[in-house]
This record gives C-alpha cells, structure tokens and sequence, in this order.
C-alpha cells in the first residue's frame, strides 16, 4: 500500500484509524555479527538467516524481515570501493527467497552511522554506497531500504544529510518503487524523538516517490537499551510512544517500530501486548513493528525468536500472535 502525506492527513483530520498494519514481522540478525572483525568469516564471525527459519515465521503471518548487514563487509576497505561479492551474494540469496515468497525484505546496514567504526562525514561516499547497493535491487518492489541502524552521538544535521543523501541516491540507481525507512539520531528511540531533536532535524527530508518511513525504536526497560529483562511497568511502551505518535500525526508522517521487545516475564508480557496494541490504535501514522530477533546464532537470548527453540519464540509468540498480520 502506498500511504500518501495526503491520506493521513485526512485520516487525522477525520479522526480515522486504520486498524491494520502493513508490516509485522521480525529482524533477521547475523549478517552483521562479528563486528569487529572484518570481512570476516562466514560461520565463523557472521552467518546469514536461514530460510527455514523465515518461512516458520512467515506461516504465522509475519510479511516483513529485516536484514542486518555490514557496510564494511558489502563494499570493503573504502565506502566508495566496489561490492565484495562473496558477501552480496549471501546478502542477495536470503533478500531473494523473502521476497520470492512474496514478503519485505528490509536491508539494514547495522552501522550506527560509522564506517569502520569512524563517524561518517562523507556524504558523497555515503551516497556512493547507496547507489551500488540500490542499483543492484532496483527492479524488486519487495525490498526496502533501510538507510543505518541506529545513528547515535552525531550531529543531527548530519542525521539529517545522510539520510537525505542515501533517499537521492537510491532513487537516482532507478530503484523508485520501494519504501525507504530513515532513521534518526540518538538511536532512532520513540521515547526521545522530540527531546532529541530528530523531530526538528528530520521534518524536512523529501522523497520523488513520497515512499518515506520514519523508522524508531523501543524496548522497555530502565534505558530503554533492551539489555534488562526487567519491563518499568505494563503501560511503558504506551508512555514511551505517546510524543512520537503525535509528531507523526501532526506533521503527516508515517512511522515503523522497526525495533521492539520485552523479556518473557508477566510484566513485559503486559507491556508488550499493550504496545502493539496502541500501535494498531494508531495505525494511522503507525504502519507496523517488527521483533529483535530472530536469527541462527541467538541461542538463549531472552529476545530470540528463532525457531523453534529460541526463547521469545516459545514464550512471547503466542502474546504478539494477535498483532502479527493485523
């Protein structure tokens, strides 16, 4: 679906909620892994998703997976080099049957806005990175392009250019039917979108196609990290989400939780199913959310939803069950 600045508008205007999503699903996590060590070994410091997995979870509704991958490992050594296609080539295999079965797949360079660990100011070399990879899945209308993970620590002006660079750039390589997700400074949380001043700083980006999503994230402990089992309480997710679904709706935005979990405990439970169900109360700015994680290398991480053993699998699916193809 193609939700124009002009339909929400009047949806908000008409006090119209949507009631469903567009993309539920989870993160594939592994292609980015070994972080530190490049390029890497495959099987040894990064793997790719497995299909098997991506089709367990597609059978329970979910339509949408993000990808996470390396900058540094797609094009090596100088950000305006060209690709190493060892790693695309698995990049390309796992994009190629999520969106053969006719899901998203979302490309997620999981780099926090760096570049071999270094902030990056090139803009041209950022767009450059943005063309080789664009170019390359510019006739699959099932991908989208998710512009970093994360910014965090950067001037928001820069935020700001970069996204702005990597939307001119993907749609200069001829890739004009795909949604683009931007990300925000401070690691695109919800909680801070405004004190942070992504609202601000992020306004004015522009798309040709008008195929923009802000994307944000949100977990639901103390720091909002993700890193705590324990959930602030039933109701934090809602609270936490409050300020950025006004922003979107006040300035005709639409906005993907790209990012979200809660441990399996009956408080983060609670949280969880009352985040999800805000967002679908607000379906209207609100397109979807996707969970952290799923992928083969989790073991037993709290927030896995690897199948079939990984623990939010076994113990939260049955609580976001609801939410997932809504």
């Amino acid at each position: 679906m193609h939700f124009t600045k002009s339909f929400v508008a009047a949806a908000a205007a008409a006090g119209v909620r949507a009631q469903e999503f567009t993309w539920t699903g989870t993160n594939q996590a592994g292609g980015e892994f070994g972080e530190t060590v490049f390029p890497g070994q495959l099987g040894k410091h990064y793997i790719w998703p497995t299909p098997e997995s991506v089709d367990t979870l597609a059978a329970t509704g979910m339509n949408t997976f993000r990808v996470g991958t390396r900058m540094e490992r797609l094009v090596p050594d100088d950000i305006s080099g060209p690709i190493n296609e060892t790693y695309f080539e698995g990049l390309k295999n796992i994009v190629d049957h999520i969106t053969g079965q006719g899901h998203y797949a979302v490309i997620d360079p999981h780099n926090y806005g760096r570049y071999y660990g270094n902030i990056i100011n090139d803009i041209d070399g950022f767009s450059a990175w943005w063309t080789k990879i664009a170019s390359r899945f510019a006739c699959n209308a099932l991908v989208i392009f998710d512009t970093n993970n994360e910014y965090h620590t950067m001037e928001n002006s820069l935020v700001h250019d970069l996204n702005q660079a990597a939307i001119d750039a993907i749609r200069a390589a001829g890739a004009t039917s795909q949604w683009i997700w931007v990300e925000g400074n401070a690691w695109s949380g919800a909680w801070s979108w405004v004190s942070s001043g992504n609202g601000e700083s992020m306004l004015d980006l522009s798309d040709p196609e008008d195929k923009l999503v802000y994307e944000m994230h949100q977990y639901l402990d103390s720091d909002s990290s993700g890193t705590h089992t324990e959930c602030v309480s039933p109701t934090i997710g809602v609270e936490r989400l409050q300020e950025a679904t006004e922003w979107l709706r006040q300035n005709g935005k639409i906005g993907i939780l790209g990012e979200t979990a809660g441990a399996s405990n009956d408080v983060c439970k609670q949280a969880v199913v009352n985040e999800l169900d805000f967002l679908l109360d607000n379906s209207d700015v609100w397109k979807g959310w996707l969970w952290w994680a799923a992928g083969p290398w989790w073991g037993d991480y709290m927030f896995s939803l690897e199948p079939p053993t990984g623990v939010a699998y076994q113990n939260m699916l049955s609580e976001i069950q609801p939410f997932i193809g809504a």
